[in-house]
């Protein structure tokens, strides 16, 4: 099987968090997929390990992403918005739903993403200098994981996983990665 994490460059350039990027995610078993994040040195929440032993983790086919970044605010909402509403503003600017397997392949390309100015780990707030993966909600119990986000901590990468209900406003700093739509 072909190693479907391609090396990326400084991906951190140009005064975005993201520069627009292909990425291949999928592919890996899920065990082979926790021993990468372990051996990259990334740091799992309970939320992320809840994520990663869904189904959608057991099918093994690949796609190419092309990613971008964007905050709340970009996508229009100047005062913030629910997840419902930045995933329909994103739509409207042409970006979709990353697949739900993509945040833990970024995870292990994105070497550069810069260290947090915080250690705080959980305020219920949108955690300083993480990147959500938009993707989609995988049930609508308010207890499971909504979805991903990436973020250094003290120089240790971590992918973690987050749970909101559909009231829940994410301020307009608040950035989420998305899959550019042809």
């Amino acid at each position: 099987m072909n190693n479907p994490q391609p090396h990326i460059p400084d991906i951190a350039a140009s005064g975005r968090w993201l520069e627009p990027l292909e990425l291949v995610v999928g592919g890996l078993p899920r065990t082979q997929l926790i021993e990468a994040l372990t051996a990259e040195g990334v740091a799992l929440n309970a939320h992320a390990e809840t994520l990663i032993a869904h189904p959608v983790f057991d099918d093994l086919t690949t796609h190419s992403v092309r990613i971008a970044d964007r905050s709340v605010e970009e996508l229009g909402l100047n005062e913030g918005g629910t997840l419902p509403q930045v995933f329909a503003a994103a739509e409207a600017h042409g970006l979709g739903l990353c697949p739900v397997v993509t945040a833990p392949y970024l995870r292990l390309v994105w070497a550069t993403q810069t260290n947090s100015s915080n250690s705080v780990m959980s305020a219920g707030e949108s955690p300083d200098g993480a990147l959500n993966i938009a993707s989609p909600v995988l049930t609508d119990d308010a207890e499971f994981p909504k979805g991903f986000y990436l973020r250094v901590v003290d120089g240790r990468p971590w992918l973690r996983g987050y749970r909101c209900d559909d009231l829940y406003v994410l301020s307009p700093d608040v950035r989420f990665a998305f899959r550019q739509v042809d």
